[in-house]
């Protein structure tokens, strides 16, 4: 297998695939690269000499993936974003923990920081607290019944060839109170993108949702960004804690089981307070009297 030396190259190729990826036409590529067809079709070359494999055919005179390309187009996306992002100082690590800060001309915002999972123990949230020790309790087997206390907040993805897939919603899950029962019910067997935060929000996924997948650990987050309230909704600003389970079916396959609770209580770096609670207080989950309610339950 061939190997790549110039590494500055590989950001070019990898804007190539995931250009003609998009469109199967290497006239639009060309023009939206402003590059040459020789140049797209050089770089395309390339990526298959170092993969081993066909990304493309072409059948009647039209581009399509392979089988390989498609398995190969989401983390090709992945580390063309997180590396723009970090030329861009938009990602690192701050205390050897990862933080992402981006913002664009258009509005939109995503602030993450990761929080070590004792940060749980020492705050106030009982449902996270509850989560925690079903996970253990359950050994991971996301069907087991120690989950059942916790099941209604749980959100459930399970990964397939070529993306990340929602197989279940918990019907008191920040998801399903967000985007309403249309959006709860009609959400299973969608891949990340194809759901309401859409393809932005799935490539700041993909980090957390890969390093759980190698682990079979927990992962603690807060975040703040502005996502969509369904189909018609315009973007709001929406703040939370997120704590990710790595978790199994019984056959041993993986899953994701994810916990968001809305809250004010985050801190992450340079953030201010005033934008966390920009989004308003009627959807907090932590600190709002039904919240108070529900973790008196759980923790009882």
């Amino acid at each position: 297998m061939a190997e790549l030396k110039n590494h500055p190259l590989l950001f070019e190729l990898l804007r190539s695939f995931t250009s003609l990826a998009e469109t199967l036409n290497l006239s639009h590529t060309v023009a939206q690269l402003d590059s040459t067809r020789q140049t797209v079709r050089r770089h395309i070359n390339i990526l298959e000499e170092l993969k081993g494999e066909q990304l493309f055919v072409i059948v009647d005179r039209q581009y399509q993936l392979t089988d390989a390309g498609r398995s190969c187009l989401r983390e090709a996306q992945d580390i063309q974003a997180r590396g723009t992002a970090w030329l861009n100082n938009e990602t690192g690590h701050i205390g050897g923990l990862f933080h992402i800060g981006k913002e664009d001309p258009d509005g939109w915002r995503f602030y993450l920081q990761q929080h070590p999972i004792s940060d749980i123990w020492t705050g106030q949230n009982e449902l996270l607290k509850k989560a925690v020790k079903c996970w253990a309790e359950a050994e991971g087997v996301i069907t087991h019944e120690a989950f059942d206390p916790i099941r209604e907040s749980l959100m459930v993805f399970r990964k397939s060839a070529e993306d990340w897939i929602c197989t279940a919603v918990g019907s008191k899950s920040s998801y399903a109170t967000w985007y309403g029962w249309r959006w709860e019910s009609s959400s299973i067997g969608r891949a990340v993108p194809a759901l309401p935060g859409g393809a932005s929000h799935a490539v700041q996924l993909s980090q957390p949702f890969e390093e759980i997948r190698a682990s079979r650990g927990l992962r603690y987050d807060h975040v703040h960004t502005l996502m969509d309230r369904g189909e018609e909704g315009g973007p709001e600003p929406i703040s939370f804690k997120r704590l990710l389970l790595g978790c199994r079916y019984p056959d041993d396959s993986f899953a994701m089981g994810s916990i968001v609770v809305r809250s004010y209580d985050l801190q992450i770096e340079g953030l201010s307070q005033e934008i966390i609670e920009s989004m308003p207080a009627e959807e907090l989950m932590e600190g709002a009297p039904a919240m108070r309610e529900q973790s008196k339950d759980i923790s009882a």
